[in-house]
């Protein structure tokens, strides 16, 4: 998708990706809560009017990059995240 902007913001035990389209002022959201190296990717969140361009996918995609540039892994609570892991068994070893 064109024009997408993903930022991550991070604090001390939790964080979240969000995907800010430059058509839309709504803003979806990967979020995950730390715990040493390991993130829990517990909820992805793209709003209705957003939807259906790949935005969820896209910020996936960003938390695996990181994970892979960081050394953290990730348990993907989150069934969207989850389902990710399965459609892409070259990510089994980031899973934690």
């Amino acid at each position: 998708m064109d024009n997408l902007e993903i930022t991550r913001h991070d604090e001390e035990t939790r964080g979240e990706y969000r995907a800010h389209p430059s058509d839309s002022v709504a803003i979806g959201r990967l979020t995950y809560k730390k715990n040493g190296d390991v993130y829990v990717a517990d909820h992805t969140l793209v709003p209705p009017e957003i939807g259906g361009r790949g935005i969820a996918a896209k910020l996936v995609e960003a938390l695996i990059a990181d994970a892979r540039d960081e050394g953290f892994k990730i348990v993907p609570q989150c069934s969207y995240v989850d389902a990710a892991f399965r459609r892409h068994p070259d990510w089994s070893d980031l899973r934690a």
